[in-house]
């Protein structure tokens, strides 16, 4: 079936399944690929930085994972809101046809059709003991929820009953979740120069 419009902020493979094929994956750069997307790279830049100074305190190591304070709540609702302003912003590109101020993590799930993320899976690096590799969006192919996702409604929604839901573990998978998010719209670009890339200035890696 031949492809009869374009979809935005959704990066694609081309014919040989490189996303780049000899720089065609400038395509991303267009002004009418995505609204404002240095604001989206931006705010993922900061959000990293702040995780790293995370890192200082707690060690990132399987062993840490149960950690929580009032350091982890916070990154992790700037986490999400930030996840859900990037879900925002690809279905309105995509003229989402539910109106705007009704949408929630059930419509949010529905991009996971076009844009595949639960097939990503980022590597942490610095993380020993234990697995560096997460799958941040793996529980949709199941129709689960997503955990991490849980623990930010939990904390968000009483957080002087459920601080321990926001533990380093819920940081860790709405980080990554983010990277993919990021990664699924705008692949390793950052708007930020001609040459740089997400994988300068990054701390995990998407594959």
């Amino acid at each position: 079936m031949a492809i009869t419009k374009p979809f935005y902020r959704t990066a694609r493979q081309f014919a040989n399944g490189s996303y780049s094929e000899g720089g065609r994956s400038l395509y991303i750069r267009d002004p009418s690929y995505a609204d404002e997307p240095s604001n989206y790279i931006q705010a993922f830049l900061i959000i990293q930085k702040d995780l790293r100074t995370l890192f200082e305190y707690i060690q990132p190591s399987d062993q840490n994972l149960e950690a929580y304070s009032f350091r982890t709540y916070e990154l992790l609702l700037r986490i999400c809101t930030e996840i859900e302003a990037n879900f925002k912003a690809i279905l309105r590109a995509n003229t989402y046809s539910k109106p705007s101020g009704k949408w929630n993590i059930i419509d949010y799930a529905k991009i996971d059709q076009s844009h595949y993320l639960s097939d990503y899976a980022v590597k942490m690096p610095y993380w020993a003991p234990g697995n560096p590799v997460r799958q941040p969006f793996a529980e949709w192919k199941n129709g689960h929820n997503l955990t991490w996702y849980q623990a930010y409604n939990t904390s968000k929604h009483d957080r002087a009953q459920e601080l321990k839901a926001a533990t380093f573990a819920a940081v860790i998978g709405a980080f990554c979740g983010l990277s993919a998010v990021i990664t699924a719209q705008f692949l390793f670009h950052n708007f930020g120069s001609a040459n740089g890339t997400l994988t300068d200035q990054g701390i995990g890696d998407g594959y």
